[in-house]
């Protein structure tokens, strides 16, 4: 399993190098096919997949993801009550096909999946994008991996002892502060073509600090929707690890948070 794990990272990682690198239009599209996958795996949750409301679903990310792009539509929520009205017209005129909850997961999976994942996206093409960019998934899976570790040798104190067992509260401070250490060697490495100085580098750890807390959230969240659907991953995609939805739990609400904070102190 460990060696199953280990290559479906490397692959990822050589994924998420080709598409954030070049940036630009690959990373949009590649950003948008991500998010179709990771919500046919949320509808597929609620027995939607393939059904009317998870289509208008994936045609509503597109246009959001086209929208990103070209900005033809002036005011984002004509977007968000254009979708929810289209949704509605669905429940009415083929009731009673469709449950409410399996409405309200098509309009929710539009905003979960796609337009959060879209951060990663609207980072990468901000100041410094290029660099920034990473401390999303520095902040999802470097987080993880410290509160793992510090987890495992000092962990006592359950932080969420029903939904996830197995995490502690000195994990998830360990994962706080090794993300943050974690920044500072990011950010010290490539100071210079950043163009950035000592206190933009506290900054930038400040910010990891709350994307990781956040991130823990995100992972947190994915995990409670599962239990209530009583099931082990979101899909098989990615050999060890699961679906999209299972590695990109994280990242998913940690990208806007990565984007606005930086946007705003930066």
């Amino acid at each position: 399993m460990f060696k199953t794990r280990l290559l479906s990272g490397i692959v990822l990682v050589i994924i998420e190098l080709l598409l954030i690198i070049p940036g630009g239009d690959i990373l949009l599209a590649g950003s948008l096919v991500i998010s179709w996958i990771g919500m046919y795996e949320l509808y597929r949750v609620f027995k939607m997949e393939k059904e009317l409301p998870a289509i208008i679903g994936y045609g509503i990310a597109a246009l959001y993801y086209l929208n990103l792009r070209f900005a033809f539509v002036p005011d984002m929520m004509m977007l968000v009550l254009g979708s929810l009205i289209a949704l509605m017209f669905v429940y009415v005129f083929t009731y009673p096909k469709y449950k409410t909850e399996q409405l309200l997961a098509a309009f929710f999976g539009v905003f979960y999946v796609a337009v959060m994942l879209s951060y990663i996206y609207q980072t990468r093409m901000i100041k410094n994008g290029a660099y920034i960019v990473w401390l999303i998934i520095l902040c999802s899976w470097g987080c993880d991996t410290c509160a793992y570790c510090i987890g495992v040798l000092f962990g006592k104190h359950k932080m969420a002892p029903v939904l996830s067992p197995k995490k502690s509260v000195e994990g998830a401070v360990g994962g706080v502060l090794g993300t943050a250490l974690l920044t500072i060697l990011y950010a010290n490495i490539f100071r210079n073509t950043m163009g950035i100085e000592t206190r933009e580098i506290l900054i930038l750890a400040v910010i990891s600090m709350v994307g990781a807390l956040i991130s823990m959230v995100g992972d947190l969240t994915a995990s409670a929707i599962k239990r209530n659907y009583e099931i082990k991953d979101y899909g098989k995609l990615i050999p060890g690890h699961g679906g999209i939805l299972d590695r990109f739990d994280s990242v998913i609400i940690t990208a806007p948070i990565i984007y606005y904070l930086a946007t705003t102190v930066m």
